[in-house]
């Protein structure tokens, strides 16, 4: 089927606002992709996909799309504790899947997941769609190549204001919600992306609200460079990424919601030289991120972020809730 297949048929588990907003869009305007289905309990939410995916059918239930001998890959954009459950069902059922992100609540759901993943001998993945965006790519390629020299110190910070929506799955803990294990994957694994090394000797100081966390701010060291980045739920809306070298600093701007926080950029600091802005006006990297999928089921390709990626940040996660320090 791989090799051959021209067209991916895709179908998504679930009508949610994100899959509705920008996934389906981007699987639809994907080369090699075709958006054939959604999930869903009721089949009036649907209608939304097909205003851009004419061809998109209805399915009825979860567990009559896996089963689908029309559809070739998944996306689950289910809420979070409900991934790695979804994700295995539906290798087992014979099919590709990109689960967004975190595709795990814990480090030790990776055992379930790869182990699926090899015995399917199927493509499984985290949607970290950062690792498809030129910006986060040129910024990796700019490190390893001394633009800043030594990378001596990292920051970091991810934050929005959801405290209005109390029934939002990201304010419930029961649901996975809190900040870190919605945001904490972009402010760690994108450094980890880039730098290529884990975050060790971690320490942290967490706010709790109800059982799940609203604010966390970490600290420790990658490789020699040391590490400071925080997120939160309750804090006005900001993102930004600083890797700070002996020779340069480099600044991405929007880094984790290109062109819906702001315009991506990459902003060079280096001494001498002055400032030096690549933008990236025009890149979608959900598109991307699809279009990557299918050349890795298509051509064996491999795929920018592997499930033993994906654990790594996710180790880190379940260490900063572990032992981060409560702030009152």
């Amino acid at each position: 089927m791989g090799a051959r297949m021209t067209q991916i048929r895709w179908g998504i588990l679930g009508a949610s606002k994100f899959a509705r907003e920008h996934m389906g869009p981007a699987i639809h305007a994907a080369k090699g992709a075709v958006l054939s289905a959604v999930a869903s309990r009721t089949p009036q939410s649907v209608a939304p996909f097909k205003d851009f995916a004419a061809g998109c059918r209805a399915v009825m239930g979860y567990d009559a799309l896996i089963a689908d001998p029309d559809i070739d890959a998944i996306y689950i954009p289910l809420p979070h504790h409900m991934h790695v459950e979804w994700t295995v069902k539906a290798l087992n059922a014979g099919k590709h899947v990109l689960a967004e992100k975190p595709i795990a609540m814990q480090a030790d759901d990776f055992d379930r997941l790869i182990a699926a993943r090899d015995a399917s001998g199927l493509l499984a993945a985290e949607a970290y769609m950062i690792v498809h965006h030129p910006q986060w790519q040129r910024a990796r390629q700019m490190v390893a190549d001394g633009a800043i020299g030594r990378v001596i110190h990292i920051t970091g910070g991810f934050s929005y204001d959801n405290s209005d929506d109390p029934q939002n799955i990201r304010n419930q803990a029961a649901t996975g919600g809190g900040g870190m294990r919605d945001i904490g994957v972009y402010v760690l694994g994108s450094a980890r992306y880039v730098m290529g090394t884990d975050l060790e000797n971690i320490s942290a100081k967490i706010r709790w609200e109800s059982g799940f966390d609203t604010f966390a701010s970490m600290q420790g060291n990658m490789g020699e460079a040391t590490y400071s980045a925080y997120v939160s739920t309750r804090m006005h809306p900001h993102q930004e990424m600083v890797f700070h070298g002996s020779e340069g600093l480099l600044r991405l701007t929007a880094p984790f919601n290109a062109n819906i926080f702001g315009e991506a950029r990459i902003e060079l600091h280096q001494p001498n030289l002055g400032l030096r802005v690549e933008k990236f006006p025009a890149a979608n990297h959900y598109v991307n991120q699809v279009e990557a999928f299918g050349h890795s089921i298509r051509n064996g390709a491999a795929y920018p972020w592997t499930l033993e990626q994906a654990r790594g940040t996710q180790e880190a996660i379940d260490t900063v809730l572990a032992i981060g320090t409560d702030l009152t």
